[in-house]
């Protein structure tokens, strides 16, 4: 099984996105991106990722036909009603299809949190140690 530490910068194809920072929680179930804006516009769901301040952002507005609606617990314990869709994620050789949670992470240090739902049966977590992935992407000299 791969090793995962605290944190790590991973990859999201589908959407784009390289080398975002990404918290590693075993204690949440489902996994999150930070989103700034979604909205259902004639059957589909509207989206943009991240925010202005955000290194990475593009401003890229997203359209995905299949998504649904779930009442997840934000990190306070309270039910919030949130969009849902399915990615790829990797980390290491492996690409994963992984569901999704899109919030507001604004004021939370990194746009995205992997739940136990993609860490499950993949990864064991190291607490010590962080970017593991991330580091096996850099060239060594």
């Amino acid at each position: 099984m791969q090793i995962l530490g605290r944190s790590d910068r991973v990859d999201l194809p589908g959407l784009g996105l390289e080398n975002i920072h990404a918290k590693i929680d075993t204690g949440a179930y489902t996994s999150s991106l930070h989103c700034s804006s979604a909205k259902v516009v004639n059957g589909q769901l509207e989206f943009v990722l991240l925010d202005e301040e955000h290194p990475e952002f593009t401003g890229m507005k997203f359209k995905m036909n299949k998504f649904t609606q779930r009442e997840v617990k934000n990190s306070s314990g309270e039910a919030e009603l949130r969009y849902i869709i399915r990615t790829t994620i990797k980390l290491f050789n492996r690409k994963i299809r992984a569901e999704f949670s899109l919030s507001d992470r604004e004021k939370l240090r990194f746009p995205v949190l992997l739940g136990r739902k993609i860490l499950r049966n993949r990864f064991l977590i190291d607490v010590t140690k962080k970017d593991l992935y991330y580091h096996t992407k850099i060239p060594r000299a």
